[in-house]
């Protein structure tokens, strides 16, 4: 770790801080605190996948639908209207749209062969945007002027690492700019972050060959084909199998970095209360 012990990291003039696990537990919360402090740049790893790496598709796809209406085509043809997503790091809706779900298109699906390359984009784009990190960081205080730094990762960061493998390069490049911290969740928050999920359930990024076992397990348990399964059911389904899938692979991320659970993250209401805890979390480490 970057810190030797939690009184390392109070006394450092520069905190440097990564923040991950299954989304809803609070990593945006504590990086909207931090950054309302004033002195922490607040680094959004799905806002820069949304404008920076996936920006042009997620535009192309809704210049695509607007053609499909003639008053709409012929004002894109004349180049008379501009179409652009406005993502911002509290409305993520753009990318989640554009990554879609699989199914029926009658109901918002589309084919499943769209929806893996779709899953490959954003593959590569979370990487990428996951490696800015670092650059950021030296832009944050360059530019800025800030010294503290909060990462707020993708909750599917896990997937898109092999942390078991210490020679992987992005947790590498992680573990030696940031401390690594890892927002763990109790049976009752998955229960719940499940319940929330099935209520508005939204498009996730899965690592492909548990997309395809899901996939094919779908089919042939509830009799559907690629044209008639429902996507919402679909998404739902896959969900709960996604939160046990994640788990271990957090974990695994927790080796190179500390572990505060939400409830601690609960307590949290300053970034005085946030440093104290990153100090324990590092002593117990």
């Amino acid at each position: 770790m970057i810190y030797r012990s939690g009184s390392d990291y109070l006394k450092a003039p520069r905190k440097r801080v990564m923040l991950f696990g299954m989304s809803g537990l609070g990593k945006t919360y504590l990086s909207n605190l931090l950054r309302d402090r004033g002195d922490w740049f607040h680094y959004s790893v799905d806002y820069r996948i949304g404008t920076r790496y996936m920006g042009e598709y997620i535009a192309d796809n809704f210049k695509r639908e607007a053609m499909k209406v003639p008053l709409l085509r012929e004002l894109l043809m004349t180049d008379s209207v501009y179409i652009a997503s406005n993502i911002t790091f509290d409305n993520l809706a753009p990318l989640s749209t554009y990554l879609g779900k699989p199914g029926d298109p009658a109901k918002g699906g589309v084919p499943f062969a769209e929806y893996m390359k779709r899953q490959e984009q954003h593959r590569q784009a979370e990487i990428a945007a996951t490696l800015d990190t670092a650059r950021f960081m030296e832009r944050a205080e360059e530019i800025y002027g800030y010294p503290n730094f909060v990462c707020d990762t993708s909750g599917s960061i896990c997937e898109v690492v092999e942390a078991s493998d210490p020679a992987d390069p992005v947790m590498k490049q992680l573990s030696e700019t940031l401390l690594l911290v890892w927002i763990k969740g109790s049976d009752a928050h998955t229960a719940e972050l499940i319940r929330r999920f099935d209520r508005a359930p939204k498009p996730m990024y899965y690592q492909p060959h548990f997309l395809h076992a899901a996939w094919e397990e779908y089919r042939a348990t509830h009799s559907v084909t690629e044209e008639t399964c429902d996507p919402d059911h679909f998404v739902r389904w896959t969900y709960a199998r996604a939160l046990a899938h994640r788990q271990p692979r957090y974990a695994a991320m927790a080796r190179w970095g500390v572990t505060v659970t939400a409830e601690e993250v609960g307590d949290v209401a300053s970034a005085q209360d946030f440093d104290a805890l990153m100090a324990r979390a590092i002593d117990r480490a």
